[in-house]
């Protein structure tokens, strides 16, 4: 009897020396994932983000850095849908880290649990940059963040069971917060509906179909190919009837053919965040899409 009490002890003892769980240690390939993890993780993860506000999440250098971070990350929070295709696939492999392989736990693409727009039924480069899986900018409609975060958070309870009850009660503080919001930008984005707009790359496909905008042109000829200025001379002529009230480009685009259009049709130009932090007001997830409405209503005054 004394034994067993000893062994109970020290098995206490050895138990309380042993050290906590570190926090769940997560590689984000854009800031708005790294954004969506720390709302759902909170004190219970450790977030990496990849790329910056304004960097373009197509080109992507693999840097020793970012293959480091991915080595010892319990889990990638990608975009997915391909748009990470020139450089994520790389890390992966460099890394080394069995866990976040395809096909692991450790490996989260968001656009896996989204409806995609805008899937060819055929792929031909020369067309341009198109993605097979459809297109891959799903940040642009509130409702797929929805989507996205309660399959995260299901995730982040399968790596660590041990706080999944603290997992699933963030999720749904987030989720109770996010929903009002989304009700709140949609009644105040009301006006935009029917709008038509121009946009410079097909960044906005997700937004356009939320908000009911009605894209009358694109400035680029082919998805990812900067157009010339005889190609923008061409939809200069052709947007004449339609009348566009807004020209679009993300705050990582270039946005030189954006102000070249504006300034030949007096069309305001606005350079829209995309992602948490395009903007310095856009400084977390929620007022991402504050800024985004607010942008658009304001250009329209």
């Amino acid at each position: 009897m004394r034994m067993r009490f000893l062994v109970l002890i020290f098995g206490f003892v050895l138990a309380a020396a042993l050290p906590a769980r570190a926090a769940l240690d997560i590689f984000a390939c854009e800031p708005e994932w790294g954004a969506l993890s720390r709302e759902l993780g909170g004190a219970k993860v450790k977030v990496r983000d990849a790329t910056s506000p304004l960097q373009d999440p197509h080109f992507v250098t693999a840097r020793p850095s970012l293959i480091a971070a991915v080595r010892k990350a319990d889990i990638v929070v990608c975009n997915g849908a391909d748009l990470e295709i020139g450089w994520l696939p790389l890390l992966l492999r460099k890394s080394g880290n069995r866990d976040v392989q395809p096909g692991a736990k450790g490996n989260f693409l968001a656009a896996d649990f989204i409806n995609k727009l805008e899937i060819p039924t055929s792929v031909d480069r020369a067309l341009g940059d198109i993605h097979p899986q459809g297109n891959p900018h799903i940040v642009g409609n509130p409702h797929n963040i929805s989507i996205v975060a309660q399959a995260l958070s299901q995730r982040f309870a399968e790596i660590d069971p041990e706080n999944s009850a603290y997992y699933q009660a963030r999720y749904q503080a987030f989720n109770d917060h996010w929903q009002s919001a989304i009700v709140k930008w949609e009644t105040a984005a009301a006006p935009l509906r029917g709008l038509p707009i121009v946009v410079q790359h097909k960044t906005w496909v997700y937004l356009t179909d939320w908000l009911g905008l009605k894209v009358v042109a694109t400035l680029e000829p082919r998805p990812g190919i900067p157009p010339t200025t005889s190609h923008l001379q061409k939809v200069l002529n052709e947007i004449r009837d339609s009348k566009p009230r807004l020209i679009l480009n993300a705050a990582y685009e270039n946005s030189k053919p954006s102000r070249w259009l504006a300034e030949r049709t007096g069309v305001p130009a606005v350079t829209l965040p995309y992602t948490v932090g395009g903007t310095k007001e856009a400084d977390d997830i929620f007022q991402l899409y504050e800024v985004m409405v607010n942008m658009l209503l304001e250009n329209l005054e």
